[in-house]
């Protein structure tokens, strides 16, 4: 058997602010043949996340930056193909780790888990039922510990981990106010994802219809954004609210000013909490998350939308896509065999 021919995309320039297509390149090489305890995996379905920028930003933060000339990190999901490991077997089904690339041979460590919802479309573990899902997961409710009867207000409201927490909320039992950028996105965020009420940021005063949504004030606020979507949720923070920071997309390079909008005052007379969310810190209780979440989705109280597009060779763009907030839903690059 002649060996398999991988295209792999490699970061080939260090971008500054948001990676463009012109900082990944498209190489080919041929896959290893298989040592004892290792198996290979033939991706079907590569992720696009926001936290990609930080992966291959110069100045780490909570991972080691992508090096030049190596393949992208990548949340991955497919099948296992050919197997000398003892945990895995010929087809099964897994997401991890793996990389902008058709296949990897891995020891297991790039693994994330088995993907055990096959009554359910293998791309949802890498949205809904992946790190997505699970983000809104557990920062809603261990970190926003969200009540019946609370509002909870949140940025980027039709997008991945947004949509999804929206969701929960509602299934908690709160009023949920969605924040999003566009008619089509805010029509989204009521319609497909229940929100009670949707404000678009790019309509201008944010504040004012915050005001109208949220009488009573703010209870949660689940931050994707930060900037100056975050400046006009912060002074309506309820009594003992709680913001939970989970990213801050609207910042292109995170170098801030010296003076600007400050939540100390915010944070002591509303005698609220602030707390960041970074989801690998939850990495023991993923499957716990990943029940509940495809629980919902079968009973049909969690929707869910992907965009996607297919080959590789849309790749080194995507991230640059997702920033301008040209996706619908949770973007994906589907591999043909």
């Amino acid at each position: 058997m002649s060996p398999l021919t991988n295209r792999q995309v490699v970061l080939a320039s260090r971008p500054s602010g948001i990676p463009q297509a012109e900082h990944f390149s498209i190489v080919e090489t041929q896959v290893a043949e298989l040592r004892e305890r290792e198996l290979l995996v033939r991706n079907e379905f590569l992720s696009v996340e926001p936290a990609m920028r930080g992966w291959v930003s110069a100045v780490a933060n909570y991972s080691t930056p992508v090096g030049i000339g190596e393949v992208m990190r990548a949340f991955s999901a497919g099948t296992v193909v050919a197997s000398r490991h003892p945990g895995y077997r010929e087809g099964d089904a897994v997401m991890g780790m793996l990389g902008w690339q058709d296949y990897v041979v891995t020891d297991g460590s790039a693994i994330t888990r088995k993907v055990r919802e096959r009554d359910l479309p293998l791309s949802l573990s890498l949205g809904v039922l992946g790190l997505n899902g699970v983000t809104a997961y557990f920062g809603l409710l261990e970190l926003g510990l969200p009540r019946a009867g609370d509002t909870v207000v949140v940025s980027t409201a039709a997008g991945a981990v947004g949509s999804a927490v929206g969701q929960i909320a509602k299934i908690s039992g709160c009023r949920t106010v969605g924040i999003a950028g566009g008619k089509v996105k805010c029509d989204l965020a009521r319609e497909a994802f229940g929100y009670d009420a949707a404000i678009d940021y790019k309509a201008g005063d944010i504040a004012g219809a915050l005001r109208e949504a949220c009488p009573r004030g703010v209870d949660v606020y689940f931050d994707n954004t930060a900037g100056s979507i975050s400046d006009a949720v912060l002074p309506q923070l309820a009594l003992n609210a709680r913001v939970v920071i989970c990213g801050t997309a609207s910042v292109p390079s995170w170098d801030p000013p010296p003076m600007g909008p400050r939540v100390e005052r915010h944070l002591l007379v509303k005698r609220a909490r602030m707390a960041g969310l970074i989801v690998f810190d939850y990495a023991h209780r993923y499957e716990e998350a990943i029940a509940r979440l495809a629980a919902w989705v079968r009973e049909g109280r969690l929707a869910y939308r992907e965009d996607i597009v297919d080959g590789i060779e849309r790749a080194p763009g995507a991230i640059a896509e997702l920033y301008r907030g040209e996706n619908l839903g949770k973007k994906l690059i589907r591999l043909t065999p």
